[in-house]
């Protein structure tokens, strides 16, 4: 169950459009755009990008080299690590080792320069069951120096039972803050200049898989 509260070189891993249809993401047939939801756990069928989120117990005897590429950032099973957020054309793991505090991810940014949506992101955990686990976006500002983090975050307890995705996508594209000019809560998509540094806080209370999806809009 979710519940929700308010470079170095790129890799053609996963294309937009045609180019989606690469050997390292989970393909099925698109009807139309995302209306289909014929997978039976929650998620769109079609085309997609997966990310796991692997939660490490024995962090002494894991290796501490880190690696790009691959569908997998490992983190603290217990504990707490930042994903930096690094913007291009596709998804592809920069840095897989976040046991050190810090991993990288690249993906494109939420949005066209026209403002039309480019992919939806969706959630669930897995594995063993028991614990949770909380995913934040955040920011630097750049006049303050200061640390932003979002006011809507993705908080994961994994139950017994079959786990269904959830959509997650405004909590992981976009930082929403009380803007203390005006006083309202704003939100800005990741990469907008507003901001800088933009990363994933996650804080994990023993979730063994957190699983990522990314699906184009087409």
């Amino acid at each position: 169950m979710i519940t929700k509260t308010m470079t170095r070189t790129k890799h053609p891993l996963a294309m937009f459009g045609a180019g989606l249809a690469l050997m390292m993401l989970v393909l099925t047939p698109l009807a139309g755009t995302q209306a289909s939801f014929a997978t039976g756990n929650g998620a769109p069928s079609g085309p997609h990008y997966n990310l796991n989120i692997n939660g490490v117990s024995n962090t002494a005897n894991f290796p501490t080299t880190d690696k790009s590429g691959g569908n997998v950032i490992f983190v603290p099973l217990k504990g707490h690590c930042n994903i930096d957020l690094t913007q291009g054309t596709d998804f592809y793991v920069l840095d897989n080792n976040c046991l050190d505090g810090t991993a990288n991810f690249q993906l494109p940014p939420p949005t066209t320069s026209t403002g039309s949506e480019q992919y939806t992101v969706w959630a669930r955990a897995v594995g063993t069951p028991g614990g949770s686990s909380k995913l934040t976006t955040c920011a630097t500002d750049p006049t303050t120096g200061e640390q932003i983090c979002s006011l809507n975050q993705v908080i994961t307890m994994r139950t017994h039972g079959k786990q269904s995705f959830t959509n997650v996508t405004d909590q992981l594209t976009q930082l929403c803050y009380v803007n203390q000019t005006t006083g309202q809560t704003t939100c800005v998509n990741i990469f907008d200049p507003t901001f800088q540094n933009y990363l994933w806080s996650y804080d994990n209370n023993g979730v063994k898989v957190l699983q990522l999806r990314f699906y184009p809009v087409n």
